[in-house]
């Protein structure tokens, strides 16, 4: 079945430092009416920041594309019906000038979603804004740790003298005593090793998934029960998405990722969901949507954890 139009549009404005454009569509508008706030389980939140990419551009695109994309999926995600629990997609979090101002506002867009007890989904974006919705959690609860997919580590203590880049974040966030947990890294600098050894962080790397797969028992046994999921798609394989800032060989298929999600959610809670770095380009259409499958399949597993 071919679509090809919006029904029941909510208006998106998206803005950045040098771009703005509005779009007329929420997540999945073929299959599913936009839910009110109060009725919605799912908040998809768009987050168009654009501040520290160091290779490819275009992450600022990203929350349109999986939304325009997002028309294309259909009602079942392969197990169930996760738009059934409601799915409200908010006005996209201005991300024009500090960026500081603007984790702040990410903050602000994601503490309301926690206190109802729904599920942010944050779509992104370059990776450095994963700092708010964990930020804004953090304040609320300490009971949760954050589970990363990606093709790096995202721990320098500052990249291209910001300490607020995308190849930060992950320091960023386990500074303030959350655990992480990273899966599908396969580009790592010295300072990244050193700060994984020196802190015992835990991960699961691509090339041991390759030689060994995925294993029966996948976190610490004393990881928290309760997880944050940051899903850069750049942790996909290059093949399957080249479409991002700096694709990455040697990555996930798409039934591995589904499948390291799945053993994640197990016996946990999933409390909030970023994903980030697609850097959407028109002859590489699929990616959009291979971004718009995942955040809907990653809605379903954590529906269903």
């Amino acid at each position: 079945m071919s679509k090809t139009s919006a029904t029941s549009p909510t208006e998106i404005a998206y803005h950045s430092s040098n771009f703005k454009f509005q779009i007329m569509q929420h997540f999945l508008s073929s299959e599913f009416p936009q839910s009110s706030p109060q009725d919605a389980h799912f908040h998809i939140i768009p987050v168009p920041l654009e501040e520290s990419v160091s290779y490819g551009e275009g992450t600022y695109l990203g929350p349109a594309a999986i939304l325009e994309s997002s028309y294309q999926l259909e009602a079942h995600d392969g197990t169930s019906y996760p738009g059934e629990l409601g799915m409200h997609t908010a006005d996209a979090v201005d991300c024009i000038g500090d960026i500081q101002a603007s984790f702040k506002r990410i903050e602000d867009a994601c503490t309301p979603v926690y206190k109802a007890a729904k599920i942010p989904i944050i779509l992104g974006g370059e990776h450095s804004l994963s700092i708010g919705p964990v930020r804004a959690l953090h304040k609320l609860r300490q009971d949760f740790g954050v589970v990363q997919i990606d093709a790096h580590a995202d721990l320098r203590d500052s990249y291209e003298d910001s300490p607020h880049s995308h190849a930060c974040v992950m320091r960023r966030i386990h500074e303030l005593g959350i655990p992480i947990f990273q899966i599908g890294v396969r580009n790592l600098c010295k300072e990244e090793i050193d700060y994984r050894a020196e802190h015992n962080i835990p991960y699961l790397d691509a090339r041991e998934i390759y030689q060994k797969g995925i294993p029966a028992d996948l976190f610490p046994a004393d990881f928290p029960k309760n997880i944050y999921l940051s899903f850069d798609v750049d942790g996909l394989d290059a093949s399957l998405m080249p479409a991002t800032g700096t694709p990455e060989p040697g990555g996930l298929n798409w039934w591995q990722a589904l499948e390291l999600c799945e053993k994640a959610a197990h016996g946990r809670k999933v409390l909030g969901i970023d994903i980030v770095e697609l850097a959407p380009q028109p002859a590489l259409h699929s990616s959009s949507y291979t971004a718009a499958k995942l955040t809907y399949a990653l809605m379903g597993i954590a529906a269903r954890s």
